[in-house]
C-alpha cells in the first residue's frame, strides 16, 4: 500500500469544506480564521457540613458582588462601540445586574446552601439548570423567547461559576485585523467586546437567530453565521475561510471559484448596502405618490435601535409581554409607564402602537401563574382562556395597563401611541374593554393626573376567521384595526408551523386566508378607518403588490424587513397593485397565486 506523504495529506486537508448554519447578520466576509475558545468553569459537586454554611453564603455573595462590578466596567467600556450597539447591550447588561440582585437564581443558590447543604457552585448550578429546565419546557409557541430567557440564566450562572472558580474569561482583546472569529458560542457581552471596524465576520457552533448575540451582531452590522454544527473541527487558526452571513454558510479552504464568487457578493452587497442605507431618508410612497406607512414590531426594548436604523415610520405593534416575563410579581402601573416611557421617548413623537398583554396558557409567566391565572393551559391552549378572553376575566391587570399607557400618551405627541386589544373575535368584547379604558381614564382625572383630551385610539387585532368575517361589526367598536396574519392563517388552516407533520400545509397564500385579510381590510376602508397588516406577510417585499392592491396603506414588521419593502413600494403603481389584486383573487389554487406573486416580483426586479 502507498504510504501517503505529509504533502499529500496537506493538500487533502486543504480540499474546500462548506457548513451550514444560521444566518444571522447579512453580509460576506473574507479572511482568516481566528479561533477562541472559552476555558470551561468547572467544579466538583461536593457536599458541605452545617459549620460550613457560612463561608459558603460568603463565597457566593463576593462572586455576586464581583460579577456586578465586572459588568458596571464592561457597560463603561461599551462606550467606544456605535451608539446602536451600546442601546442594545446596555439594557441587556441593565437586567443582568438584576439577574444579580434578590433574583430567584441568587435566593434559589442560597437555600440549596442552607437547607440542601450543597457548596457555592454547586447549588448555583443545580438552580440555574432547574430554572433553565423550566423555561424550556413552558408551553410557549413563542420558542425563540423562551430560549432567549434560558440563555440569560445560564449567562449569569456562567459568570457566577467563573468567578467561584477563578476560571478567567475568555480574551478578546488585539484580535487580528480582518479575521473571522470563529468559537463554539459567543455571549451577547463577548459581542460588546468586539470591534467591528477590526473583525470581518463571526461564526459558531452555537446559538440562533433570535437571541441577543444575534441582535447584538446585527447591530454592530458584523457578517454574522450562528449554529453553524461542525465549525470548529473543520476550521483551524489561519485557515482561509468565506463567510455568507446572508445564505448562512461558511466555506472553510475555498476553492478558487467559489473566492470569486464571494468576492463578487461581497462588491453587490456592498452596493446593495449603500442603496438601501440611502432609502431610509427617502419617503415610503409609490411612483404614482401614494403614502405608505412602514412600521416596525418591537418584542423588546433592546430591538429599538434596529428600529431607528431601519428608518421606521414608528412601531406598528409593541408586544408588552417583555413586562410579565421571567419575574415572579407582576408589574405594577410605575414600572409600566417607566418601560413604556423609554420606548415612545425613543420614538421622538412617532406612532407607537401599545398592544395589551396577549397571554396564552401556553406561556410561562411565573408571575401570573401565582394566583392570578391557573397555570393549566388546558389540552388546547390556542383555543383557551388567552388575549383579550383573559384579560377581561380579570380586568385588574387591563385596568394597570390602560392606567400606564394613559399616563404615558399624556407627554407624548398628541395621537402618538395607540392601544390594540389582542385576539378579538366578537364586537361585545371590545365594548367591555372600552367601558374599563373609559373608566380607568375617569378614575385617573379624579386623581389629578393629566390626560389627553382625546384618549388615544383604542383598536382591535383581527386574528381569528370569526374575527374577519365579524369585522364589519367590530369595525363599530374599535378605531382601528391591526390584522395579524400568521395567527389568522394558523386558525383559518387550523395548521401549527411548530408541529412538523403539518407545518407544509401553513400557507398565508391559501385563497381563504387572503379572502378574510380582503374582508376585515374593506372593512375597515368602508368607515375611513386606519388599518395595518403585521405579521410575516407584511414583511415580505413579494406580498406588498398584493396588500396594497387590497387597499392596505400600513405595515408592520421586522425591522430588518422594511428596507426591502421600503423599496419594493417605491417601484410600484397603485393602479398596477389594484389590477393585479383583482387577478390574484379570482384565484382558488394556492399554487397559481404563488406563481403570478412570483412573476410579479420577477417582473418589477427586470424594471428596476
Amino acid at each position: 500500500m502507498k504510504t501517503e506523504t505529509p504533502k499529500a495529506k496537506s493538500k487533502a486537508k486543504a480540499r474546500e469544506v462548506a457548513v451550514s448554519g444560521i444566518a444571522v447578520s447579512p453580509g460576506v466576509a473574507i479572511g482568516p480564521v481566528f479561533d477562541t475558545s472559552d476555558p470551561p468553569a468547572e467544579a466538583p459537586r461536593r457536599r458541605i457540613v452545617a459549620e460550613e454554611v457560612e463561608e459558603e453564603r460568603q463565597k457566593l455573595a463576593a462572586a455576586v458582588a464581583f460579577s456586578r462590578k465586572q459588568i458596571g466596567k464592561l457597560k463603561t467600556r461599551i462606550g467606544v462601540l456605535p451608539e446602536e450597539a451600546q442601546e442594545e447591550i446596555a439594557p441587556l447588561l441593565d437586567a443582568h445586574l438584576m439577574m444579580l440582585g434578590n433574583s430567584r437564581l441568587i435566593r434559589g443558590a442560597r437555600k440549596r446552601i442552607e437547607a440542601e447543604l450543597l457548596s457555592a457552585e454547586t447549588s448555583v448550578l443545580d438552580e440555574s439548570e432547574d430554572i433553565r429546565a423550566a423555561i424550556l419546557a413552558a408551553k410557549d409557541d413563542d420558542k425563540a423567547g423562551l430560549a432567549r430567557r434560558a440563555n440569560e440564566v445560564r449567562d449569569i450562572a456562567r459568570r457566577l461559576m467563573r468567578n467561584l472558580t477563578a476560571t478567567p474569561f475568555r480574551s478578546l482583546k488585539d484580535l487580528p485585523e480582518g479575521c473571522i472569529l470563529v468559537a463554539e458560542e459567543l455571549t451577547p457581552a463577548d459581542a460588546a467586546l468586539l470591534d467591528p471596524s477590526r473583525i470581518a465576520g463571526v461564526a459558531t457552533e452555537e446559538g440562533g437567530a433570535d437571541g441577543h448575540t444575534a441582535i447584538m451582531l446585527r447591530a454592530l452590522g458584523i457578517p454574522s453565521v450562528l449554529g453553524a454544527h461542525g465549525l470548529t473541527e473543520a476550521a483551524q487558526r489561519g485557515d482561509q475561510v468565506v463567510l455568507d452571513g446572508t445564505a448562512g454558510v461558511v466555506t472553510v479552504h475555498p476553492s478558487a471559484a467559489t473566492l470569486a464568487t464571494a468576492k463578487e457578493k461581497l462588491a453587490a452587497f456592498a452596493k446593495e448596502r449603500a442603496k438601501l442605507s440611502k432609502l431610509r431618508r427617502l419617503p415610503a410612497e409609490t411612483t404614482d405618490g401614494e403614502p405608505v406607512e412602514l412600521q416596525a414590531n418591537l418584542e423588546i426594548p433592546q430591538e429599538l435601535p434596529l428600529i431607528a436604523q431601519a428608518g421606521a415610520q414608528g412601531i406598528g405593534l409593541l408586544r408588552t409581554e417583555f413586562l410579565f416575563m421571567n419575574r415572579e410579581d407582576l408589574p405594577d402601573e410605575e414600572a409600566q409607564v417607566e418601560a413604556y416611557t423609554q420606548i415612545v421617548g425613543a420614538m421622538e413623537g412617532q406612532p407607537v402602537t401599545i398592544r395589551v398583554l396577549d397571554w396564552g396558557g401556553e406561556k410561562d409567566m411565573e408571575a401570573l401563574a401565582e394566583g392570578v391565572v391557573p397555570a393549566h393551559a388546558g389540552a388546547n391552549p390556542a383555543l383557551g382562556l388567552r388575549g383579550l378572553r383573559m384579560l377581561l376575566k380579570h380586568p385588574e391587570l387591563l385596568e394597570v395597563q390602560f392606567a400606564a399607557v394613559l399616563r404615558v400618551a399624556s407627554g407624548g405627541a398628541d395621537g402618538a401611541v395607540r392601544l390594540l386589544l389582542p385576539m378579538v373575535t366578537v364586537p361585545e368584547e371590545v365594548r367591555q374593554a372600552r367601558e374599563i379604558y373609559e373608566r380607568v381614564a375617569r378614575r385617573l382625572r379624579r386623581r389629578g393626573e393629566k390626560l389627553p383630551e382625546k384618549l388615544p385610539l383604542l383598536g382591535a387585532m383581527i386574528e381569528t376567521p370569526g374575527a374577519a368575517l365579524a369585522a364589519d361589526a367590530i369595525a363599530l367598536e374599535a378605531d382601528f384595526f391591526a390584522i395579524g396574519t400568521n395567527d389568522l392563517a394558523m386558525y383559518t388552516l387550523a395548521v401549527d408551523r411548530g408541529e412538523a407533520d403539518v407545518a407544509h400545509l401553513y400557507d398565508p397564500l391559501h385563497p381563504a386566508v387572503l379572502r378574510l385579510v380582503q374582508f376585515a381590510t374593506e372593512a375597515a376602508l368602508r368607515l375611513r378607518m386606519p388599518v395595518s397588516v403585521c405579521g410575516e406577510m407584511a414583511g415580505n417585499p413579494q406580498l406588498t403588490p398584493l396588500l396594497l392592491g387590497l387597499g392596505v396603506r400600513t405595515f408592520s414588521m421586522n425591522a430588518s424587513a422594511i428596507p426591502r419593502v421600503k423599496q419594493a413600494v417605491r417601484g410600484l403603481d397603485i393602479g398596477d397593485c389594484a389590477r393585479f389584486a383583482r387577478r390574484v383573487m379570482e384565484q382558488s389554487d394556492p399554487g397559481r397565486i404563488r406563481e403570478l406573486v412570483a412573476g410579479f416580483a420577477q417582473g418589477l426586479t427586470e424594471r428596476a
